[in-house]
């Protein structure tokens, strides 16, 4: 079973793209699947149709579809620049925040709600557990963002995974959110890169991924109420 897109009505109105999967077997709860800066790729799409084969109803929203509907882009120079022009310039973060609050809130009534996000996602995932409401636990990978808001107390169960190779994200930041202690926050490292959980990167690093997968899945179990 694979997923499909469809049209969400956000907090402020606007009517943006999200790739909707029902879960197969077993319904073990809902999802937020938090894109990266390249869109609603068809790797974000294979993420979420994986999720959904374990047994979780999985939104994953367009994040950028009010500047750059149908945005999809590669790994490549320019699909790089111009996902980092609409993550740090076009779009507000905020509205990320905002929009994937939208999704866990419209999974909440059926059971518990999960984040899990990648790159950009990462972050989201972060502040997820951080400021929102209605979301049991999140994962999130190698989000740049999070060294910076080390202070920030998770409400909920997190789980971080950085790789030790990420020029982007230096293992300093890494060591400042270690650092903060947080009971309900766990860090994971990796002897990986950047987006090693992707198999359409040159980072891609399988025992990895298929080790920040494994306790991701853990996570959700472990706090599926």
């Amino acid at each position: 079973m694979a997923g499909q897109m469809e049209k969400m009505t956000m907090s402020d109105g606007a009517e943006i793209g999200v790739y909707h999967a029902q879960p197969e077997g077993e319904r073990r709860g809902g999802l937020v699947l938090v894109q990266e800066i390249f869109g609603i790729t068809d790797h974000i799409r294979d993420l979420v149709d994986d999720y959904a084969a374990d047994g979780y109803e999985v939104l994953a929203p367009a994040l950028f579809d009010r500047e750059h509907p149908g945005f999809e882009a590669g790994y490549d120079g320019e699909g790089l620049a111009r996902g980092v022009e609409l993550a740090r310039q076009l779009h507000p973060f905020d509205l990320s925040l905002a929009d994937v609050q939208t999704c866990v809130d419209a999974l909440a009534p059926k059971g518990p709600v999960f984040v899990v996000g990648y790159c950009y996602g990462g972050s989201v995932a972060w502040f997820a557990a951080t400021r929102m409401n209605n979301v049991a636990a999140a994962s999130g990978y190698y989000g740049s963002l999070i060294p910076g808001a080390a202070g920030e107390v998770p409400k909920v169960p997190v789980i971080l995974h950085f790789g030790r190779f990420d020029t982007g994200i230096p293992m300093d930041g890494v060591e400042k959110v270690i650092a903060a202690d947080h009971p309900n926050a766990t860090v994971h490292i990796y002897e990986a890169g950047h987006g090693f959980n992707s198999d359409r990167r040159k980072d891609y690093h399988e025992s990895s991924a298929d080790l920040a997968k494994e306790r991701t899945l853990e996570l959700f179990e472990a706090n599926a109420r």
